[in-house]
């Protein structure tokens, strides 16, 4: 049976000693002193690692069930989601007029990774409900928000969002669902929309269904789109479930992983819908649900590899096999711990370096989302918006890496059930896919972010990680091992971002073909970044002798294995890069 150990100490690090939380200027910071922070993970942790995680794999196991409409999850999943609401952790950074406890999203962020590592198909249907409560909050009446937020936040309402269609995906512009006017300002909506995550289940009373559709004699394409609340049970005008709408969970996908989330068929037969923000403008409020998932999607792909890195650890501890080179570490016994050999300590290093780097680059983009709405800061803004195709596709691709890694440290019995590594695998590889591929996240970020407002928050990127390396030129002993390495990385970004405006103009297939690559090496930066804020703190600690030593030496010896052994990829990535779009559209169609 897989073991989770909340990384509570970490978080702990992060929160205090790298961001400096209680000094900072955003409002509601203040309050957030060690003690406080380490009561909310504490309570988070145990509950992740004594009710969520022991229904990981029997929840993976047994699955969902669908029966006429009805879906019933796996046991043991209703008195958890009890759980989760009887302590309020649905509406943590939600305002409190609607019942929430308004804490930054920084906190519910570390929050999060404890329960999505503990058992991300179970929570994703909390997470689904985030999402819509905040595009509601957004974009909804006072009359909506009223309605439906409390009752979510409560837990005793959940939500989804509805985009996807049968012959559509990423190209929303081709939905056909139609959202037909009615006498009393509701919209009758016709449609089939597919993987629907959290679309039916037995969880919640009521179930509240944010849909993408089409007003007849609205503009084509995106433009044309709208966006309604289409709940399961009308609230009758008590607020409570009344009458059942004309909707049906038509089936559940069969899928590789997240066995215990109910991935649904939703078929809407002239069901009632409730227009959300203006007409034809539905996009941009589901853009408010789309970004925070795709954030939030982000998380669970470095999440997933921190709890795939602690079994592998464990494993590698444990098992017997071999001796290490000189001395055998454990001369009473047949043989020594894989541990000892240099390769699977390679092994275990790419994962702790990413894993440790990840969670600092989540929290800081954390950080920026609060600073960005509590103060109404443009540059926080700008700065997560360019960030957030970067968080997404580079951390789930190198988040489903690191549980391949860590299944690999097993050796054979890692390929087995009994070990449970595979199913960090196979949960893992949808965040590649869902809220936008990983491509399209690369396409986004070259083809709109990295040039939005003139390049105004990638040249701020720039600057920043100048503005570091210069403020700590002075320090030797940072020099060689982060910052030596940083420099030469943020050259390479830079290098990359000019080629693109110099080739791009000339054809556009030539920024597009290493999208890619520039998303991985802005990632790489962006880690590195991290771990030499990282660096500076751990030193300091140590200079004023705070305990524990070893772990800040820990720190700095697996930053320096980042910089060593993972950031020299950005070369790789630039070479790619100037490579254009000859070699990757020199093949014609005809023979592939």
């Amino acid at each position: 049976m897989p073991i989770y150990t909340p990384p509570t100490e970490d978080m702990q690090y992060l929160l205090h000693d790298v961001l400096k939380i209680s000094a900072s200027d955003i409002p509601g910071y203040a309050e957030l002193d060690p003690d406080f922070t380490g009561a909310i993970l504490g309570e988070a942790g145990k509950l992740a690692a004594e009710v969520l995680a022991p229904l990981n794999a029997t929840g993976d196991a047994e699955g969902c069930h669908w029966d006429n409409g009805v879906v019933r999850t796996p046991k043991g999943f209703k008195d958890a989601y009890d759980q989760i609401c009887a302590g309020g952790w649905i509406g943590l950074d939600m305002p409190g007029e609607v019942g929430g406890q308004n804490m930054p999203y920084l906190i519910n962020s570390a929050v999060g990774e404890l329960f999505v590592s503990a058992n991300m198909a179970f929570n994703m249907y909390q997470g689904l409900s985030h999402g819509a409560m905040s595009a509601i909050l957004a974009h909804g009446s006072d009359q909506q928000k009223a309605t439906y937020v409390p009752k979510m936040v409560a837990g005793t309402w959940s939500g989804t969002m509805n985009l996807t269609e049968p012959q559509c995906g990423t190209d929303l512009g081709l939905i056909r669902t139609r959202a037909e006017p009615q006498v009393d300002g509701s919209y009758a909506i016709t449609g089939t929309k597919i993987w629907i995550s959290a679309g039916e289940h037995d969880l919640t009373e009521n179930i509240v269904h944010l849909v993408l559709a089409r007003i007849p004699g609205g503009p084509e394409g995106i433009k044309g789109i709208s966006l309604f609340i289409v709940p399961k049970f009308l609230p009758d005008e008590d607020g409570n479930p009344g009458r059942r709408n004309a909707l049906m969970c038509g089936g559940l996908e069969h899928k590789m992983g997240i066995h215990a989330n109910a991935t649904c068929v939703m078929n809407y037969d002239g069901a009632t819908g409730f227009l959300v923000g203006e007409e034809h403008k539905g996009m941009r409020a589901m853009f408010t649900m789309m970004n925070e998932a795709r954030l939030g999607v982000g998380l669970q792909g470095y999440a997933q590899g921190a709890v795939a890195y602690q079994n592998a650890l464990a494993f590698a501890q444990e098992r017997l096999q071999g001796r290490a080179l000189g001395d055998p570490s454990n001369p009473e016994g047949p043989a020594d711990p894989i541990l000892v050999h240099p390769d699977v300590r390679r092994n275990l290093m790419d994962q702790k370096s990413f894993v440790e780097g990840a969670r600092a680059l989540t929290f800081w983009g954390a950080q920026m989302i609060d600073r960005a709405h509590r103060m109404q800061d443009p540059d926080a803004e700008a700065m997560i918006s360019l960030l957030t195709p970067v968080i997404k596709g580079f951390l789930t691709d190198k988040g489903f890496e690191t549980t391949v890694l860590a299944q690999q440290t097993y050796g054979g019995t890692g390929f087995t059930r009994a070990a449970g590594a595979e199913q960090f695998v196979r949960d893992a590889r949808i965040t590649m896919i869902y809220e936008g591929t990983n491509g399209v996240q690369s396409l986004d970020l070259v083809g709109r972010k990295i040039g939005q407002n003139g390049g105004k928050a990638l040249m701020a990127f720039f600057d920043m990680v100048k503005s570091f390396a210069k403020a700590h030129e002075a320090d030797e002993a940072l020099k060689e091992g982060f910052l030596d390495p940083l420099k030469a990385a943020s050259k390479d970004l830079q290098a990359a971002a000019m080629y693109f405006m110099a080739e791009g103009m000339k054809s556009p297939a030539n920024a597009l073909a290493g999208s890619y690559d520039f998303m991985h090496l802005f990632g790489h930066v962006c880690l590195g970044l991290m771990w030499s804020k990282m660096a500076v703190a751990s030193q300091a600690a140590l200079a004023a002798g705070d305990d524990p030593r070893a772990f800040h030496e820990a720190k700095l010896a697996t930053g320096r294995y980042y910089m060593a052994r993972q950031l020299p990829a950005t070369a790789l990535h630039l070479a790619r890069i100037r490579s254009g779009a000859e070699p990757v559209m020199a093949l014609d169609a005809a023979n592939f």
